[in-house]
């Protein structure tokens, strides 16, 4: 059983990392961001709570995320392993993190940024089935639409720049401790995350010292 953290700044590919290791791993991959976001489109009230912070460009509070987090994990449906991305966001995250889990190694992908603010304000969500495009490197064929229902591509709340400002100040600010606190542990590997995707997967196997894609 593998179990892996993924840390890395908005943009810096953490969900497209995570997914091409857990296919080829059997692991279940745990976007944080998913869940969040799908409490929004459903209007939930934790969905509610998660609004008002994302439009602020302000991290969700600690017991909010701990309690989701606790929530999946419970499920037990990660025989294999898991990999999870955005969590933990804060020293605090982390700590409560590693009181119950025994992890394999934390992949820190770092991005500098200004491909931060490239990347993100190039993000689209599909205001009908929730897909997501990036301009740059993902455009639907039909501009505006999404490629999978038609419905109208949009913005996501938290994706302006003072939001993205705000966030990569807090992001800056917090990761610093938690890198630190796995780092004793000897977790972390640090991979480059400006290159093309199967180079950055490549890099963190290498890395991690896993078997190369298939």
């Amino acid at each position: 059983m593998r179990k892996y953290v993924i840390i890395g700044a908005q943009g810096s590919g953490k969900g497209t990392q995570s997914l091409l290791l857990a296919r080829d791993l059997d692991l279940v991959h745990i976007g944080v961001g998913d869940i969040f976001r799908w409490h929004v489109q459903n209007h939930t009230k934790l969905g509610a709570q998660v609004r008002r912070a994302m439009a602020a460009g302000e991290l969700v509070g600690d017991d909010l995320v701990e309690g989701v987090v606790r929530d999946r994990l419970h499920q037990h449906d990660w025989n294999y392993g898991f990999i999870i991305d955005g969590f933990p966001r804060s020293r605090r995250q982390a700590e409560f993190f590693l009181e119950g889990y025994d992890i394999d190694g934390v992949i820190h992908l770092d991005l500098p940024d200004e491909e931060v603010r490239r990347r993100v304000l190039a993000r689209r969500l599909c205001s009908e089935c929730g897909m997501d495009y990036n301009l740059i490197a993902d455009r639907p064929d039909q501009e505006g639409r999404c490629d999978v229902c038609g419905g109208e591509l949009v913005t996501r709340a938290d994706d302006t720049e003072e939001a993205v400002a705000e966030r990569l100040r807090l992001y800056r600010e917090k990761t610093a401790p938690i890198l630190e606190l796995f780092g004793r542990k000897e977790y972390v590997v640090t991979v480059d995350a400006r290159p093309d995707a199967d180079t950055v997967q490549r890099t963190l196997r290498e890395k991690l010292g896993l078997p190369a894609p298939r």
